[in-house]
């Protein structure tokens, strides 16, 4: 007598088998006898295909082997009286061997596997029903790289749509993957391109050893959309406009654990730079520009120092290229709250001093002068604690 796991692993087949014709009634039998496969009893120890049919148009839905009473070896299920898909299962019921899946009407294989105890192995293939190649994988069920490794999509023009490399090539003989992941000319990346479905090209990629470099995503009318770039221990992303305008770079240093950002840069509509940031190696900020679409600066920090003492001098700009402010500040941490130190000052556009402030190093203002529009000193306060003021000893 099989065990309860094998005759609910045969019963989910069937149900899977049958999911087009769930009210159906099936009559099965074993060498020309009636049986019933949900009842141990009719099928213990023997040997033999089964095959079950539709009890109203006498049709086959579906074909098992028998060894011993154990449901092991080929499995087939019908649409119609055709061949839908067949595979083989061991005596565990898990899928051992070659599966396949066809187009009913025409036999047309749709899909070519080998499993090995319930886990892909090898090619597999997947296939459209004109008979054009729709997809190859590999797959492995080696410790450590188990699963799909590599794998290559077609449109159904034949035109190449996906792609991914394994650490060598594994596509072969029915891809030349060595080719298109790198592998062929060492030291130089292939170059891929990649189409949609109505033959509109929609990415450009490179791989290296079977490492990506480079990918390059079109819009609609063939211009860039993004670019991510790997060149030594480097990664660049850009991001552009429909008009082919870049609006965005990111400089990234790879490190072993992930990568750190070393560069940020923004432009306006029309290309022109509106912000530049820049970070150390260990990911502290280090610069970061603003600007005026006229070209003008509109702000810029320098950070330097370490820890608690870290500091950063801003300055603001009017859109002339007049200053309009400086000052230091406190920017310990990570925290973007910064605080006031030393001595900030205002100026008009025309570059004038106009006002000036003093903060002591807990960030309290301890000092205010104001200037008139020649620069001539028109109050000078201390100011205390408690935000009272007087004017400053002479």
């Amino acid at each position: 007598m099989f065990g309860r796991a094998q005759r609910l692993a045969f019963i989910g087949a069937w149900l899977v088998g049958a999911a087009g014709a769930a009210h159906a009634i099936q009559d099965c039998e074993l060498d020309g006898a009636p049986i019933n496969t949900s009842n141990g009893n009719t099928t213990a120890g023997k040997t033999g295909l089964i095959r079950c049919k539709d009890r109203d148009s006498g049709e086959v839905q579906r074909e098992q082997q028998l060894q011993n009473g154990v449901f092991m070896g080929l499995v087939r299920y019908y649409e119609k009286g055709k061949l839908l898909k067949e595979h083989s299962v061991n005596a565990k019921g898990n899928m051992d061997g070659r599966a396949r899946e066809f187009v009913p009407a025409t036999g047309q294989v749709l899909r070519d596997a080998l499993y090995s105890d319930g886990s892909e192995v090898g090619l597999v293939r997947g296939i459209y029903p004109s008979g054009q190649l729709r997809r190859l994988s590999f797959a492995s069920s080696e410790a450590g790289s188990s699963g799909e490794r590599a794998y290559v999509e077609y449109t159904e023009r034949g035109q190449l749509s996906a792609l991914r490399c394994a650490d060598k090539p594994v596509l072969a003989p029915v891809i030349d993957d060595s080719k298109l992941c790198g592998f062929a000319s060492a030291g130089t990346p292939s170059q891929v391109e990649l189409f949609d479905g109505k033959g509109t090209l929609r990415m450009r990629v490179s791989y290296a050893a079977g490492k990506r470099v480079r990918n390059e995503n079109l819009y609609d009318n063939g211009k860039p959309q993004t670019q991510d770039e790997i060149v030594g221990n480097q990664r660049t992303e850009r991001r552009f406009s429909s008009e082919g305008v870049k609006r965005r770079e990111v400089l990234w240093l790879l490190v072993e654990r992930g990568a750190v950002k070393q560069r940020e840069q923004e432009f306006s509509e029309q290309g022109s730079l509106v912000r530049d940031q820049r970070w150390t190696a260990a990911a502290e900020p280090l610069i970061d520009d603003s600007f005026y679409l006229n070209g003008q600066p509109r702000s810029k920090s320098v950070y330097a120092g370490t820890g608690d003492a870290r500091t950063v001098d801003m300055a603001q700009f009017h859109d002339n290229g007049q200053r309009s402010m400086q000052g230091r500040y406190l920017a310990a941490g990570r925290s973007s709250r910064q605080m006031p130190i030393g001595t900030h000052q205002s100026f008009d556009d025309k570059g004038v001093l106009v006002a000036e402030s003093v903060y002591d190093d807990k960030g309290r203002v301890t000092r205010e002068r104001a200037f008139d529009e020649n620069g001539k000193l028109q109050r000078d306060d201390e100011v205390f604690e408690d935000g009272s003021r007087k004017a400053f000893a002479k």
